[in-house]
C-alpha cells in the first residue's frame, strides 16, 4: 500500500497545494449537496450483510473523484454514537494520517474544522463546515468555501438511528462526495475510495461499542 500513497501524494503535489484560510475557495461547490438525508434503501443482500454484523459500503466513480456511502450497525445508543462523531479532538487519535484538527467556530450546530492530513511527507490541509442537526438525526458537511483547501471539494453526511428490529442498536450511514484536485489515475482512485471508507468509518464503531 506505500507505494500508492506515495503516488497518490505525488499527484497531488502536481497540482496546486495552497490552503490559505485568509483567502476564498476557488469556487462555491460542484460536489453533490446534502441537505435532509434519509435511510438508505437496502437490498435483501445488503441487509443479510448487515445482519451478520459487517458494514455495507458501496462505491460511486465520477470524473474527479467518487462517492462512498458505508452503513453499519453499531451496539451502543444514538447519544453514545453522536459524542464519537462530534468529538473532532480525538480524531487524529483514531483515523490514520490525520495529524490534526483544530475547531475554528462553533455555534447554533455548526462546527467548522481544520484538518491537517499528513501523506508521504506532504501535507494537506482543507476546511470543512458541519451542520448538526439532532433533532432530525444528521450531520451534513461541505468544505469551508470562505477558507482555501487543498482538495476541490467535499461533502457528505452521518445519518444516525435505531437499528430496526434491534433494540439497543443504531445503525450508523455514512456519505462522503470527495473531488480531488488534479488528476488520479482510475486504479490509484478506486483503491483510495474503497481504503478511506473503512478508514472513514471504522473508528465510529470501535470508539462507541
Amino acid at each position: 500500500m506505500r507505494p500508492i500513497i506515495i503516488l497518490i501524494a505525488s499527484l497531488l503535489s502536481t497540482a496546486a497545494m495552497a490552503a490559505d484560510p485568509g483567502k476564498p475557495h476557488p469556487h462555491k461547490g460542484v460536489s453533490q449537496k446534502f441537505t435532509a438525508p434519509t435511510p438508505t434503501a437496502l437490498t435483501a443482500k445488503e441487509k443479510a450483510t448487515l445482519e451478520s454484523g459487517e458494514p455495507v459500503r458501496k462505491q460511486i466513480k465520477h470524473a474527479s473523484g467518487g462517492r462512498g456511502i458505508a452503513i453499519m450497525d453499531v451496539k451502543a445508543s444514538p447519544e453514545k454514537v453522536w459524542s464519537v462523531i462530534l468529538d473532532f479532538s480525538g480524531y487524529p487519535g483514531w483515523i490514520d494520517n490525520l495529524e490534526s484538527t483544530e475547531i475554528y467556530a462553533y455555534g447554533d450546530g455548526r462546527y467548522k474544522v481544520q484538518f491537517n492530513l499528513s501523506v508521504a511527507m506532504m501535507d494537506i490541509v482543507y476546511y470543512i463546515d458541519h451542520h448538526h442537526q439532532p433533532a432530525k438525526g444528521y450531520l451534513t458537511w461541505q468544505l469551508d468555501y470562505s477558507r482555501e483547501s487543498d482538495i476541490h471539494d467535499s461533502t457528505g453526511y452521518w445519518l444516525v438511528y435505531p437499528t430496526p428490529g434491534y433494540a439497543g442498536w443504531t445503525r450508523v450511514e455514512y456519505t462522503v462526495d470527495l473531488r480531488l484536485k488534479g488528476w488520479v489515475p482510475g486504479i490509484v482512485e478506486n483503491m483510495l475510495a474503497k481504503k478511506g471508507l473503512i478508514m472513514a468509518t471504522s473508528w465510529v464503531k470501535k470508539q462507541a461499542e
